[in-house]
């Protein structure tokens, strides 16, 4: 996805402007690349920077840890003149760029440069327990279905006097309904 340069230094902008360091440093690095086109060119902003072959974490003072900190190959850099030798000198290379201030999932200007971590997609960590209760939701609302189902088929029945019909679907209803209470007791 190619978000436009000018969305990246208008966001950074704003970050400075807007959100308190611990380190100055941190300010500068900033201003060094929303300034410079040539090397927002490369910059990708990601949730996950830790995960890339070369990310730049950077926290405000609403978010715990280290203010800076660049991730290249496994390896932590906190030396805020080292990072800024490491993005001066090789920036034709690819930075993964993460974010992290208070309230950073309600900006449009952050979300709106937000990209996919190519090393680490969403969808990949989600927690187990979302997932269950996901599938728990899903399977409820599909014996709901069933349910409602043999109810209308249960009504067209009795409209047609179909007797033989109307039993079997009322003891498939009736299986359905015991399944529904056992299921709602167990969660």
């Amino acid at each position: 996805m190619f978000i436009d340069v000018k969305e990246k230094k208008n966001f950074l902008n704003w970050f400075v402007t807007h959100a308190s360091f611990s380190r100055r440093e941190v300010c500068w690095i900033l201003n060094y690349l929303a300034n410079h086109e040539a090397i927002l060119n490369n910059v990708h902003f990601v949730e996950n920077a830790d995960t890339t072959s070369r990310g730049l974490q950077i926290r405000d003072l609403t978010v715990q840890g280290d203010p800076i900190k660049l991730f290249i190959s496994g390896k932590v850099f906190d030396d805020s003149d080292q990072i800024f030798h490491e993005i001066r000198l090789n920036w034709k290379d690819a930075l993964y760029i993460e974010c992290l201030f208070d309230n950073a999932w309600d900006n449009p200007g952050y979300l709106s440069i937000l990209e996919d971590n190519p090393f680490m997609k969403w969808n990949e960590n989600i927690d187990p327990d979302v997932i269950d209760s996901i599938d728990q939701f899903l399977f409820e609302e599909e014996q709901t279905a069933r349910i409602k189902q043999l109810y209308q088929e249960i009504d067209a029945a009795l409209e047609k006097g179909d007797e033989e019909t109307f039993l079997r679907l009322s003891e498939a209803v009736n299986k359905e309904l015991e399944q529904y209470k056992g299921q709602k007791t167990v969660d």
